[in-house]
């Protein structure tokens, strides 16, 4: 398989409502919007990939799913978070495995890890010899 290109498709209870969420709340940056006023398409960059955002789902996101966003600072994200209301569903915390993940939920629930890859953890050096 030759992969070109990547997205994650999020099918929200209410689209406008989590357009709103990932772009003006979370400050995503918007790479294409499309279809009509009542049936809004959004897609976003998110790192090196997309984030889709589109069509209507009455169901509730599935537990065994969540968005992992790396951040510069979670810490200073989740304060500026909380104080626009977004749910916090767990504080960030440093994890066994060395990176600090905290949780936040979208609109309709979905589970979103902003997680920071702390100065000297291997992720952020070649520890080859």
């Amino acid at each position: 398989m030759d992969v070109l290109s990547s997205r994650v498709l999020v099918r929200a209870s209410d689209p406008e409502r989590s357009i709103r969420f990932y772009r003006d709340v979370l400050g995503l940056a918007v790479y294409r919007e499309f279809g009509t006023p009542e049936e809004p398409g959004t897609v976003f960059f998110l790192g090196t990939g997309f984030l889709e955002v589109s069509g209507r789902s009455a169901e509730a996101p599935s537990e065994s799913v969540a968005l992992w966003l790396q951040v510069r600072d979670v810490r200073a994200e989740f304060a500026r978070l909380a104080w626009v209301g977004v749910e916090m569903l767990r504080e960030p915390k440093v994890e066994p495995w060395g990176l600090v993940e905290g949780w936040i939920a979208d609109p309709d629930g979905l589970r979103v890890v902003l997680v920071e890859i702390p100065a000297d953890h291997p992720l952020r050096r070649d520890t080859r010899p």
